[in-house]
C-alpha cells in the first residue's frame, strides 16, 4: 500500500443486505464480506464486528439506502431519515460506525456512492457529469456534476418523481409513501407487487416490460431536462438481471422527448444510457470512493 492507493474500508448498507469491502479499488480487493439487513441494533453490530477485524485501513467510506441526512451541520446527519424500510427510520449510522473505525469517514447515498464508483473506475470514467439510476428494490438516482455529488438541501429522490402514466393503467402502484412514484411502478419490488413474481421470472415478452420501460423511460427523461448528465448508467437488479430492457428504454426515451432541446446531444442513445460497468459491485466500491474522497483523494488522483 502507497500513499496514492489508500486502503478503504467500504459499507454498502442496503434495504435487503450490506455489502463489507476492504480494498484500494477494483484490481485490489482484500476481504469481502455479506451480511443480511435485518434490524438496526443486529445488522450494525455485524458490521461493527468486521470493522474491528480488519487492520490497516485508512478511512471508511458508506454508501447507505435513505433517505439519509448528508448535512454536516446538521444534528442528524449521517442517519438514516424517513425510509420506507421498517424499524429503520432516525438510525444512527455515519457516527455510530466512525466511532469503531476511528478513521476519516465518508458518507452518502448508495446510489450516490455507485454513481461515483461509476465515475472512478465504470462507465462514467471518461465524463465529469453523469447520473446513475439503480433499479432493484426501490429506485434511486444519484446526480455527478463536475466530478462531484449534487447536493442541496438534501440528496437527490427522483426514484419518487411521478411519470406520466400509460393510458388505461391505473394501477396504484406500490410506494407506502407516494403509490405510483417511479419506483412504485418499475422496482423490482413493484414489479413483484402486481405481476405476482419476480422480475428475473418474467418472460422477455411479457406485456409488463413496455409499462416498466415506460416509468424508466420517464425517469431519464427528467434528468434530460436538468441539462446535467453527459452521460446515464444504469445498474441494480433489474437492470443486471433484464438486459432487454435498455433498447425498450432507449426507444421510449427518444419519443418522449420528442425532438426538444438536448435530444441531439444525447444521440446515438445507445451511448448515453449504458449499463453499469462495475455490475453489482458499483455500490461497494462506490463505498470505497467515498473513504477515498474523505483522505482528499480526488477522481483524477490514483
Amino acid at each position: 500500500m502507497t500513499a496514492s492507493s489508500p486502503l478503504v474500508a467500504g459499507i454498502e448498507l442496503g434495504g435487503t443486505k450490506c455489502n463489507c469491502i476492504l480494498a484500494t479499488g477494483p484490481d485490489d480487493i482484500r476481504d469481502e464480506v455479506r451480511i443480511p439487513t435485518t434490524t438496526p441494533a443486529e445488522t450494525l453490530a455485524e458490521i461493527a464486528d468486521v470493522l474491528t477485524r480488519w487492520q490497516g485501513y485508512d478511512a471508511l467510506g458508506i454508501a447507505s439506502f435513505g433517505p439519509v441526512s448528508i448535512d454536516r451541520q446538521a444534528p442528524d446527519y449521517g442517519s438514516i431519515t424517513a425510509t420506507t424500510k421498517p424499524g429503520w427510520s432516525n438510525t444512527n449510522v455515519a457516527p455510530h460506525l466512525a466511532g469503531v473505525a476511528n478513521v476519516p469517514t465518508g458518507f452518502n447515498s448508495d446510489v450516490a456512492g455507485a454513481a461515483l464508483g461509476e465515475g472512478r473506475w465504470g462507465a462514467a470514467r471518461d465524463v465529469a457529469d453523469h447520473a446513475y439510476i439503480t433499479v432493484g428494490t426501490g429506485i434511486g438516482v444519484g446526480l455527478v456534476l463536475g466530478d462531484a455529488p449534487v447536493e442541496g438541501l438534501t440528496h437527490a429522490e427522483l426514484g419518487h418523481v411521478r411519470p406520466v402514466r400509460l393510458p388505461g393503467d391505473d394501477w396504484p402502484g406500490s410506494c407506502s409513501f407516494h403509490g405510483d412514484c417511479a419506483e412504485g411502478l418499475a422496482s423490482g419490488s413493484a414489479i413483484r407487487a402486481r405481476m405476482g413474481v419476480s422480475a428475473d421470472q418474467l418472460a422477455d415478452d411479457d406485456p409488463a416490460w413496455d409499462g416498466v420501460a415506460h416509468v424508466l423511460a420517464q425517469l431519464i427523461h427528467t434528468l434530460v431536462l436538468t441539462g446535467i448528465p453527459r452521460r446515464v448508467v444504469m445498474g441494480g437488479g433489474v437492470m443486471t438481471g433484464i438486459p432487454h430492457l435498455f433498447p425498450h428504454i432507449r426507444r421510449k426515451l427518444l419519443d418522449s422527448l420528442g425532438g426538444y432541446g438536448a435530444t441531439g446531444l444525447i444521440e446515438p442513445v445507445e451511448q448515453f444510457v449504458v449499463p453499469a460497468a462495475l455490475g453489482n459491485r458499483a455500490g461497494p466500491l462506490g463505498a470505497i470512493e467515498l473513504g477515498r474522497r474523505a483522505l482528499g483523494c480526488s477522481n483524477q488522483g490514483t
